[in-house]
C-alpha cells in the first residue's frame, strides 16, 4: 500500500506493491483514480528523479518509493504556453443562488413562464389605515426625503423602530403573519410542546406537594364546621339511653317570621261527591274488562285514587296492624326476637337504581327476543330468570309457562319450569315434559330426584328406561338403588343394552362369582377388544381367587393382544395403573404390569437411570410396592451393579422387614461380593438386631472376599469394641497394623488403649503412628490432649507446635493451641496465636469465630465487634459468623441481623437455628418449633440442633413429640457439633447410647444458658 497526497490537499491510499509496479501503470491508476494528467504526473515523478527515462521498464522501488510511503504530486507553475497539457476551464460560479434577489425580481418573468394570483399569495385582507384630516396630514406630513432617509435606515437595521411593540415578541410581533404554516412549523411546534411536558413533568411532584401543602394550610386555617364539631361528636358514645331520651327536639322554626298565605275556601262540586260516593260502593259483579283478564285485574277507572281520607285511614289502619303485630299489649314490651330480625335485615337485597335499570333493559331486551323468537328457549329461561332475581316469583312462573307452551320439545325450559315451580306442583310440571319428550334422560333423572323413597324412583329410573333403553346414565341409578340381587339382574339386561360401556361390564363382574366373573369378561373382551382395563380386572380377579401364576400370563398376553389390534401400550398409563392396583392390594398384578411394561420405551442405554428415577419417584409417592417391583425387575437385568442393589436395600431398610432386608442383602453379595458397604450393612443389622454372632459370621465372610479391606478390619474392631470385648478388639487391630494399616487403625488403636487406661501404651502407640503418618493431624491432637491429661503443658504445646510444623492449615491444631495458650499464659499470646492462623488460613471461619469468642470471654466487646465485622468480610457466606453476630447483636438489632444473615446464607443450618432461638425468646413458639426442625433437616448430622429442638419440645412440646424428636435423631445418628463432640468424645461416655449423650447435651445447654443470663 502507497499514499498518495495530491495538489486540493487530500491524501488517497492506493493498494499495491513498488516492487512489482511499473511507473507507467502507477501513472495510470492515479489518473482513474483522481483525473489529474499522466503529463502533469510524469512531470512530477521526473521532478524526483531527472533520470527518468522510460516508465515502462522502470519500477517504483527504483524512485525508492517502498510500502507505506507518501508520494507527494507537484503541479508546475509554467508560463505562457509552455504546458502541454491543455488549461482547465474553470467552473462557473453559482454565487447568485446564494445572494439576495432585486426586488422587482420574478421569477420566471424572463421566458415568459407567468402564473396568476390568488388570495394565499397576497396573504389575509387588513383593514384600510384611517385617513389623517387633509389639513392635518398636509402640516405633519414629512418631506419626501426624509421619508426616504428613514426608510433607508430602516432597510439598513433589518426593521422599523415606530413599529408596534410587543411584550412577549418584542419588535418581532408580526414579522411571521402572513407566513404559511407548514409541516416543519409543525414538527418544530410539537417538539416545543414536548420540551414543555418534559420540564413540566420533572416539576410535576414538587408542583403537587406545594399545592397539598397550601391546601392543608388553608383547611387548617379555615376548618369546616364538622371538623370543628368532630371531637364532640367522638364523645357521644358516653351517653345513656336517658340522656339520648332529655335531649330536646329542635322543632321547625323556618316559618316563624314567614307571613302566613292567604288561605281561601271555596265549595266542593257535587260531581266529586257523587264520585266518591260511588266508590264506596261495594260492587257485587266483575266488568266485562275485568271478566276479559280472567278477574285478576283491577279496571284504572274502579281504582279509588281520589278517595283521600279513605287513602289516609286505610295507611293508617295498616301502621296500626304492623305496630300491634310487633308490640305486646299487656306489658308494653317487644315480642320481636331480636337475633331473627337481625337475620332479616341482613338477607334483605339491596337494590340500587343502576341494578333496577340493567333489569327493566334485560327485561326488555328479552321481551323482545321472546316476541320476535319465540320459539328460541333460551329467550324464554332469561326472561324468567330476569323476573325471578327481581323478586317476581309469579311474573317467572308465567314466563316459563309461556315457554313451555312455545318449546314443548325442549328440556331445559320443562326443567326450568320444575325448578321454578312449587314443590308440589314441580311433580306435575316434570311429568307433562316427560309425556312430551319421552326421551330426554335429564327429565327422567330430575323425575326420579323428586320422589323421595327409593322404591318410587326406583319405578321412575325403570319407566324412563322403557323408553331409552341405551342410557348409560339411567342404568347407573337405577343400578344403584336396587340391592345386589337386583343390581346383577339389572346389569345382565344394562351390558346387552350398552354392549360398549366399559363400567357396566366391570360393576357386573364384580357382583357375580367367580367362574361366572370369568366368563362375564371373556364377552367383555369381545365386545370391547381395545380395553386393557378387562385384562387388568381379570389380573386382579385371579389374585383375589389365589391363582397368583395366572397373573403375569394374562398380563402378558393382554399386553401382546392389545399390540395385535393396534392399540398403543403407554408406559406411563400402565405405570399408573400398577399404582393403583397396589392402592387396591393387587401386588401381584402390579409387580406383573411393571414386570412387561416398564422397558417399552426405554432406550438401552437409558434402562438403568430411567428405572431407577422411576422407583424413587414412586417411593416419593408412596408406592412403595411398584418401587419395589421396578428395583427388583432391575436387577434381574443389572446383576452386578452395586448402586442398585445399594438402593433396593435402603428402600427394604425404611419400608420392608428384617428378613426381606437379610435375604436382599444375601442375595446381594452374591452377585457382588467386592461391595464392602453391603457386607457392613448386612452385619450392622444383624448387630442392631442384637445377633452379635451373625454379625461376626457375615463380616468374616466379608473378610474372606475381600481380605484387604480395612473398612472391614474396622468394622470387625467396632463391633467387638462396642460390646465391651476389648482384647478381641486390641487383637483385631495388632493384626490390621500388622497387615501395614493406615492411619486410622493407629488411631483407632491408641483409643483402645486410652479406654483400658494404659497409658504408656497409648503414648507408644501414638508416637510410632506419628512416625509413619506425621501429616495425620488427629494424632498430634491426641498427643496433646494425652499430656493434658496429666497436666504437661509444656509438652502439650511442643505437641500442638511439632503438628502445627507438618499441617499448618490444619484448624482443630491452632484452636487447641489457643486455648493452652489462653488457660496458661493469658489473652496475649493465645490473641497472638489466632492472628497468626488467620494469616495462614484467611478464609477459616472457625478461627475468626475462635478469635470473637477470646476477646467476648474477656470483655473485649469492642474488640470482638471490630473483628466480627472483618470477619464478615473474608467469609461472607460464613453461617456460623452470621449466627453469632445475631448472638452478639443487642436485642433490637437482632432482627436486622438475622434478615441479612438469610439473605447471604439461606439454607444455612446455624442461621436457621439462630432465627429459631429469636422466635424461641420472643414466645412465638409456632415459628420457633417450624424454624428448628428445618434446622435439623438441614443438617440432620449436627447434634447441637438435635439438642436445641429437644430442649424445645421439652418445654412447649407434648410427650409424642418428645418421642418423635428423640427417636429420629438416634434414626440419624449425628456425629458432628461443638458441644455434640465435647460430650460423645469423652472418655466416660465412650459406650453410651445417642439418646444418652442427647439428653446430656441438653443439660449442657441450659447451663450455659443459666450461666449467660
Amino acid at each position: 500500500m502507497v499514499f498518495l497526497s495530491i495538489p486540493n490537499g487530500e491524501t488517497i491510499s492506493v493498494d499495491i506493491n513498488p516492487n512489482a509496479t511499473t511507473i507507467s501503470a502507477f501513472e495510470q491508476l492515479i489518473h482513474q483514480r483522481t483525473d489529474l494528467p499522466q503529463p502533469l504526473l510524469r512531470h512530477s515523478l521526473r521532478i524526483r528523479n531527472p533520470s527518468l527515462v522510460n516508465p515502462d521498464s522502470l519500477l517504483l522501488s527504483d524512485l525508492g518509493v517502498s510500502r507505506f510511503s507518501t508520494v507527494i504530486i507537484h503541479v508546475p507553475l509554467l508560463g505562457g504556453m509552455q504546458g502541454a497539457a491543455p488549461p482547465v476551464p474553470p467552473k462557473p460560479r453559482l454565487d447568485f443562488l446564494n445572494s439576495r434577489p432585486p426586488s422587482n425580481y420574478v421569477a420566471g418573468l424572463g421566458r415568459g413562464a407567468t402564473g396568476f394570483t390568488t388570495r394565499s399569495d397576497i396573504g389575509p385582507a387588513r383593514a384600510a389605515p384611517d385617513l389623517p384630516d387633509r389639513s392635518a396630514a398636509a402640516a405633519a406630513a414629512p418631506a419626501p426625503a426624509e421619508k426616504a432617509e428613514d426608510d433607508e435606515e430602516a432597510e439598513e437595521k433589518g426593521y422599523d423602530e415606530n413599529q408596534k411593540f410587543d411584550e412577549f415578541e418584542g419588535n418581532d410581533a408580526g414579522l411571521f403573519a402572513n407566513a404559511e404554516y407548514d409541516e416543519d412549523d409543525k414538527e418544530a411546534d410539537a417538539i416545543w410542546e414536548s420540551i414543555d411536558q418534559r420540564m413540566d413533568s420533572r416539576r410535576k411532584d414538587r408542583r403537587e406537594a406545594k399545592l397539598k401543602e397550601e391546601i392543608e394550610k388553608y383547611r387548617a386555617s379555615n376548618p369546616k364546621i364538622t371538623e370543628q364539631f368532630a371531637d364532640l361528636k367522638r364523645k357521644l358514645h358516653t351517653l345513656s339511653a336517658d340522656e339520648w331520651d332529655s335531649i330536646p327536639e329542635i322543632g321547625d322554626y323556618s316559618l316563624r317570621n314567614k307571613k302566613k298565605k292567604f288561605e281561601s275556601f271555596v265549595p266542593i262540586p257535587d260531581t266529586l261527591l257523587e264520585k266518591a260516593k260511588k266508590e264506596k260502593e261495594l260492587v257485587m259483579a266483575l266488568d266485562p274488562k275485568s271478566r276479559a283478564a280472567g278477574g285478576s285485574e283491577t279496571p284504572w277507572g274502579q281504582t279509588p285514587v281520589t278517595d283521600l281520607t279513605a287513602v289516609g285511614e286505610g295507611r293508617g289502619t295498616v301502621l296500626s296492624l304492623k305496630l300491634d303485630r310487633l308490640s305486646d299489649s299487656v306489658s308494653g314490651q317487644t315480642v320481636v326476637d331480636p337475633k331473627g330480625y337481625l337475620t332479616d335485615l341482613k338477607s334483605m337485597k339491596r337494590t340500587t337504581d343502576e341494578e333496577i335499570y340493567d333489569r327493566n333493559r334485560a327485561r326488555l331486551l328479552y321481551k323482545s327476543l321472546t316476541q320476535s323468537n319465540p320459539k328460541n328457549p333460551n329467550g324464554w329461561i332469561a326472561a324468567a330468570r330476569v323476573e325471578e332475581m327481581d323478586g317476581k316469583i309469579k311474573a317467572a312462573r308465567l314466563q316459563i309457562q309461556r315457554g313451555c307452551e312455545e318449546c314443548p320439545k325442549n328440556e331445559d325450559v320443562w326443567l326450568e319450569a320444575c325448578r321454578l315451580a312449587n314443590p308440589e306442583d314441580a311433580k306435575a310440571v316434570i311429568a307433562r315434559g316427560v309425556k312430551l319428550i319421552p326421551n330426554s334422560v335429564k327429565l327422567w333423572l330430575e323425575a326420579a330426584k323428586l320422589e323421595r323413597d327409593d322404591e318410587n324412583k326406583s319405578r321412575v329410573l325403570r319407566k324412563g328406561l322403557e323408553h331409552i333403553p341405551d342410557s348409560v346414565r339411567l342404568w347407573k341409578a337405577v343400578v344403584e338403588l336396587a340391592n345386589e340381587e337386583d343390581a346383577r339382574i339389572l346389569l345382565h339386561r344394562a351390558v346387552e343394552c350398552c354392549p360398549l360401556h366399559l363400567e357396566l361390564w366391570l360393576a357386573l363382574a364384580r357382583l357375580e362369582t367367580y367362574e361366572n366373573s370369568r366368563k362375564v369378561l371373556n364377552r367383555a373382551r369381545e365386545k370391547l377388544p381395545k380395553e386393557p382395563a378387562i385384562w387388568i380386572t381379570a389380573a386382579k380377579l385371579e389374585e383375589a381367587n389365589g391363582n397368583t401364576q395366572m397373573v403375569g400370563k394374562i398380563i402378558e398376553r393382554g399386553i401382546k393382544t392389545l399390540q395385535g389390534v393396534g392399540v398403543v401400550i403407554d408406559r406411563e398409563n400402565w405405570m399408573n395403573e400398577a399404582e393403583a392396583s397396589e392402592r387396591a392390594g393387587s401386588v401381584a398384578t402390579c409387580q406383573a404390569i411393571i414386570k412387561n411394561t416398564i422397558g417399552i420405551g426405554v432406550e438401552e442405554e437409558d434402562r438403568k437411570r430411567t428405572w431407577v428415577a422411576d422407583a424413587e419417584e414412586c417411593k416419593k409417592r408412596g408406592s412403595i410396592e411398584t418401587a419395589r417391583a421396578i428395583y427388583a425387575h432391575s436387577l434381574t437385568v443389572f446383576l452386578t451393579k452395586k448402586s442398585i442393589w445399594l438402593k433396593a436395600a435402603q428402600l427394604e431398610k425404611s419400608h420392608g422387614s428384617k428378613e426381606s432386608l437379610d435375604a436382599l442383602l444375601r442375595k446381594a453379595v452374591t452377585y457382588v461380593p467386592q461391595a464392602e458397604v453391603l457386607w457392613l450393612m448386612g452385619a450392622k443389622e444383624k448387630w442392631l438386631a442384637g445377633d452379635v454372632p451373625a454379625a461376626r459370621a457375615i463380616l468374616q465372610e466379608a473378610y474372606a472376599a475381600i481380605p484387604n479391606s480395612e473398612e472391614i478390619w474396622l468394622a470387625a474392631f467396632k463391633l467387638e469394641f462396642e460390646n465391651k470385648e476389648p482384647e478381641r478388639a486390641r487383637m483385631l487391630l495388632a493384626k490390621a497394623r500388622e497387615r501395614g494399616g493406615t492411619e486410622r487403625v493407629w488411631m483407632k488403636s491408641a483409643i483402645v488403649e486410652r479406654e483400658l487406661g494404659d497409658v504408656e501404651a497409648e503414648r507408644r502407640l501414638i508416637n510410632e503412628g506419628l512416625k509413619q503418618f506425621p501429616r495425620f493431624f488427629k494424632l498430634w491432637l491426641m498427643l496433646g490432649q494425652l499430656e493434658e491429661r496429666f497436666k504437661h503443658l509444656e509438652q502439650a504445646r511442643k505437641a500442638y507446635e511439632s503438628g502445627l510444623k507438618h499441617c499448618s492449615d490444619c484448624v482443630p491444631l491452632w484452636l487447641a493451641l489457643a486455648n493452652l495458650e489462653e488457660r496458661v499464659t493469658g489473652l496475649n499470646k493465645a490473641r497472638a496465636i489466632l492472628t497468626t492462623a488467620r494469616k495462614k488460613n484467611p478464609k477459616e471461619d472457625e478461627l475468626w469465630l475462635a478469635a470473637v469468642r477470646v476477646e467476648l470471654r474477656h470483655d473485649n466487646k469492642r474488640d470482638a465487634e471490630h473483628l466480627m465485622s472483618k470477619a464478615l468480610q473474608e467469609c461472607p457466606h460464613s453461617g456460623i459468623l452470621w449466627a453469632a453476630d445475631i448472638e452478639m447483636a443487642p436485642r433490637p438489632r437482632r432482627k436486622t441481623k438475622s434478615a441479612d444473615a438469610m439473605k447471604k446464607c439461606d439454607r444455612d443450618p446455624h442461621v436457621t437455628a439462630a432465627v429459631a432461638k429469636l422466635f424461641w425468646q420472643d414466645k412465638k413458639v409456632e415459628k420457633a418449633g417450624a424454624w428448628l426442625k428445618r434446622a435439623v433437616t438441614l443438617a440432620p448430622d449436627i447434634g447441637d440442633f438435635w439438642a436445641l429442638y429437644y430442649k424445645f419440645e421439652l418445654q412447649h412440646g407434648t410427650e409424642e413429640s418428645q418421642k418423635e424428636v428423640l427417636a429420629k435423631c438416634v434414626a440419624c445418628e449425628p456425629k458432628h457439633g461443638e458441644k455434640w463432640q465435647a460430650i460423645s468424645k469423652a472418655v466416660e461416655n465412650a459406650h453410651q447410647p445417642i439418646d444418652v449423650i442427647l439428653k446430656k447435651v441438653v443439660i449442657a445447654l441450659s447451663k450455659e444458658q443459666k450461666a449467660a443470663a
